[in-house]
């Protein structure tokens, strides 16, 4: 492609920001903040409300670009009302490293997904969800519900032993960038361990068993780290039966998705002891409903899927659109391309 990439900011970015995308003078950058909600919330917030006025200028705005930063109020609808509606789009960077889900959403038929390319921030949030994941698996290894516990209750002692990193065995699940960088940083920590992954990759694992084996693996794992992308695949994945055979007392940690879980049966391994610490940055429902068991269970840690959001998050994801955008223009393959068949 060649010319010049009319651009519609359709997720909140700040000023800074804009301006950084605009040094490539072949990007016509249109940016409206009016009709957008304030970057300094959170940019991944739901619709700002607009007046219909507003929502018209809005849509006319979209339905005029070749390209869009960010996909319109993180809307799968509204996604599929653009694309359906702008012959002249070639490409939408979804904010989030699961934007497939939102491409999925948007419910587009099998010629548009070929016209236009969409792509994710995959890669952007590896570091902090990566870290999460060593703190999640430390959580377990030093015995965190036990040591709050006894604080609470305002009692020192027995003294028990807690675990040790090198002794311990980590199921990394999903090896894709962020199970990867948490694979890197377990094993420098001295842990032993082994990817569950679809195919062979370059991990830095002891080794890699198939899908097919997760449960057999899980009965010799201390500890399982879920990185998994939201598929049809992978849905449920953390299954009943993979909790039956989970070796007792065992961490679970998921910076994945929630889907990738089986909650109910999840909750009832917490509630038996056979899950000794659920470490959760992501539910199967978000935000998790008031009557969920996970709130008030000991043996839960909690983060409001925000173990991949740090300061340098917005910029990382407008110099990840700019690289894209100078492929795109000098004719290149473009990073983190979504599967259109597996929406990840």
């Amino acid at each position: 492609m060649s010319g010049r990439l009319r651009v519609v900011i359709a997720s909140p970015l700040s000023r800074e920001l804009v301006e950084l995308l605009a040094r490539d003078e072949r990007l016509e950058i249109v940016w409206e903040p009016e009709l957008l909600t304030d970057p300094e919330i959170d940019w991944m917030v739901g619709p700002k409300q607009r007046t219909p006025e507003e929502q018209a200028r809005f849509e006319q705005l979209l339905d005029s670009a070749d390209a869009l930063f960010g996909v319109p109020d993180q809307s799968g609808r509204a996604l599929g009302r653009t694309v359906r509606a702008n012959s002249r789009l070639r490409w939408v960077h979804t904010i989030p490293a699961g934007g497939g889900q939102q491409v999925r959403a948007a419910k587009l038929d099998d010629g548009d997904l070929e016209r236009v390319l969409f792509t994710t921030s995959a890669g952007v949030h590896a570091e902090p969800l990566a870290e999460f994941a060593v703190f999640g698996v430390l959580a377990g290894v030093k015995r965190l519900p036990w040591l709050l516990g006894m604080q609470r209750a305002k009692q020192w002692g027995p003294r028990e032993p807690l675990g040790a990193l090198t002794e311990t065995t980590v199921l990394v699940v999903g090896l894709g960038a962020i199970g990867r960088l948490t694979a890197a940083h377990l094993t420098s920590l001295g842990c032993h361990v082994v990817g569950v992954h679809r195919r062979e990759v370059d991990a830095e694992v002891e080794r890699i068993v198939p899908v097919e084996q997760f449960a057999d693996a899980a009965s010799t794992a201390d500890a399982i780290v879920l990185a998994l992308p939201g598929t049809d695949q992978t849905r449920g994945m953390l299954s009943a039966e993979v909790l039956a055979a989970i070796k007792p007392g065992a961490t679970v940690v998921n910076v994945g998705r929630g889907t990738t879980v089986d909650e109910p049966a999840l909750i009832e391994a917490l509630q038996d002891g056979r899950v000794g610490l659920a470490v959760l940055d992501v539910t199967a429902t978000e935000p998790l409903p008031a009557d969920s068991p996970l709130w008030e269970l000991p043996n839960v840690l909690l983060a409001p899927h925000t173990a991949a959001i740090s300061p340098h998050e917005p910029r990382r994801i407008a110099e990840l659109f700019a690289e894209n955008a100078r492929r795109l223009l000098d004719g290149e393959p473009l990073l983190n391309v979504v599967n259109t068949r597996e929406f990840y």
